[in-house]
């Protein structure tokens, strides 16, 4: 059965009068609670950080040896997560990331850089509110310095 309404032009539009029942009730987004890790948090955070120009490491030198032999070790895998720590409440995040900067870039400028996009990236992905974003810089890399040493072959 269809009822006729008219509209503010004068006009009449077919109304359906049967109304759409949901099971369960209410809204599905309301329904069930979503939590999400800390390490999914970090893992988040430590590629938009690293995707801001300037920022040539993350994490303290120690962090980074031991990181550099995990990455070594077959199935350990990069971490994408040295460097930063994060505490995630319900609805909110606080971030604590350690960076290590190139030589010549405005260190302010990329700590505003990488707060901006980790703030993006979490808060689009996770829904989370950032609250705060904490940046230590432990080193500053120079141009002289070589590169952790590439893996050579045992068997050539």
């Amino acid at each position: 059965m269809t009822e006729m309404t008219t509209t503010p032009e004068g006009g009449h539009e077919p109304q359906p009068t049967h109304k759409t029942t949901r099971r369960g009730g209410g809204d599905p987004a309301t329904r069930g609670r979503t939590t999400i890790a800390d390490g999914v948090v970090e893992k988040i955070a430590g590629l938009a950080a690293r995707d801001v120009l300037g920022v040539h490491a993350m994490g303290s030198g120690l962090a980074r040896t031991f990181g550099a032999v995990r990455d070594r070790v077959p199935g350990g895998g990069k971490s994408v997560t040295r460097g930063v720590k994060a505490e995630v409440g319900e609805v909110q995040t606080a971030l604590d990331l350690e960076i290590v900067v190139d030589y010549g870039v405005a260190i302010s400028d990329v700590a505003h850089a990488v707060r901006e996009n980790v703030i993006a990236a979490v808060e689009r992905m996770t829904g989370l509110e950032v609250v705060e974003v904490n940046i230590a810089v432990s080193d500053v890399r120079l141009p002289e310095e070589e590169e952790e040493e590439p893996e050579v072959p045992r068997i050539q």
